[in-house]
């Protein structure tokens, strides 16, 4: 028995460096109660997740500009959107819908990989959501020569657990915002929809109670998994760039040099010369809200996210007495989390998933086809 678990251990072994060129010399065995295949802490897939509108796509920026990342600037919604459209990925008939939609997609292009390679992949080899991020990510790795490579993905922090079932080597960084921030920004976008029936504008405690279940999610599932999880704060990324990456760089064991960074700035970090300074106070997005919100704002938001706000390490700018909220929204503070996860619960169980919103991944008519 022990002879023939080697023996499919093996092969998996071998499958895995043939799909991944140049990565042989970091995959290997490793002995405890049993045998298992791992993959060496310097080439292992990294997750970016958090709450939207937290900087996810600036730090993911940052790990793709260190280089020895695969850079891919495309959207991968494949547990968010992809699955509960089209269905669980173990049937034929679900996977070749899936496929061909995501071969039409804005993504794809930007994967800049030979089609007709990967759609076979995906269609002979995809059995989970996890199948298809390795091979796409794989194929894309190895055509650029890198050695591993990143996602980046805010409602990745509601999968953590299947992502981590079906991709056991995968790390994750979660980036955490001040919540008052981030319902400052969420509210302004006007994109966000708390209750489904509602045609209103989102108002501050709304988004405020969505970045309280977001953060909270994250935090429950990465407590579940400590060597493979860290938590990142946007404040900290923006005012102390070199420790935040220094500490970043021990965890992920990777080289994130910050004058090659600098140097490489992709994506967002080419937006501004001031990324790897500290902001001048015109342009500073810490503690905005300070400065956009009334006092009687920051109260409400502080009477319904006040002890999650300092749960991580975010302090309370006003005093008790100053924190008022109506019944109303106490009464919704209680119920809101558990109706988060059910209308998710239903998305990813239900019917229901098969009106998931394709428009994210800006469809193209007919399929792409071979890329250069």
């Amino acid at each position: 028995m022990r002879h023939a678990a080697e023996t499919a251990l093996r092969r998996c072994y071998n499958r895995l460096t043939a799909t991944h060129e140049g990565t042989a010399e970091s995959i290997g065995f490793r002995k405890g109660n049993g045998i298992h295949l791992t993959i060496e802490r310097n080439r292992r897939p990294v997750f970016i997740i958090g709450c939207h509108r937290s900087g996810t796509n600036l730090l993911y920026d940052i790990l793709l500009s260190a280089g020895g990342f695969a850079v891919y600037r495309g959207y991968l919604p494949v547990y968010e959107t992809l699955i509960p459209h089209f269905g669980r990925l173990g049937s034929r008939s679900n996977r070749e819908k899936l496929v061909d939609a995501w071969m039409r997609s804005k993504g794809f292009a930007r994967a800049a990989v030979e089609a007709g390679t990967l759609s076979s992949k995906l269609s002979s080899e995809c059995q989970t959501g996890g199948d298809f991020i390795r091979i796409v990510m794989n194929q894309i790795a190895q055509k650029q020569g890198a050695g591993r490579w990143a996602l980046y993905g805010p409602d990745n922090v509601l999968h953590m657990r299947q992502i981590k079932k079906e991709l056991p080597d995968a790390l994750f960084v979660h980036i955490i915002r001040d919540g008052r921030d981030i319902a400052l920004s969420l509210m302004k976008m006007q994109g966000f929809r708390p209750f489904p029936w509602s045609r209103k504008t989102p108002g501050l405690l709304e988004t405020a109670l969505y970045w309280e279940w977001m953060v909270r999610k994250g935090r429950e599932h990465g407590e579940r998994i400590p060597e493979d999880y860290t938590e990142v704060h946007y404040e900290e990324l923006v005012t102390h760039r070199r420790e935040v990456v220094n500490r970043l760089a021990e965890f992920l064991d990777h080289d994130l040099d910050c004058d090659r960074i600098q140097a490489n700035r992709l994506g967002r970090l080419s937006e501004s010369n001031s990324s790897f300074r500290d902001e001048t106070e015109a342009t500073n997005p810490v503690e905005r809200w300070k400065k956009k919100l009334s006092r009687e704002q920051i109260g409400e938001l502080e009477a319904i996210i006040g002890p999650t706000l300092e749960k991580f390490g975010y302090p309370l700018d006003v005093s008790q007495e100053q924190r008022k909220v109506g019944f109303r929204w106490k009464v919704l503070a209680s119920i809101y989390p558990s109706f988060l996860a059910t209308k998710q619960w239903l998305k990813l169980n239900t019917a229901l998933g098969h009106f998931a919103d394709l428009s994210v991944l800006e469809l193209r008519d007919s399929p792409l086809g071979q890329s250069d």
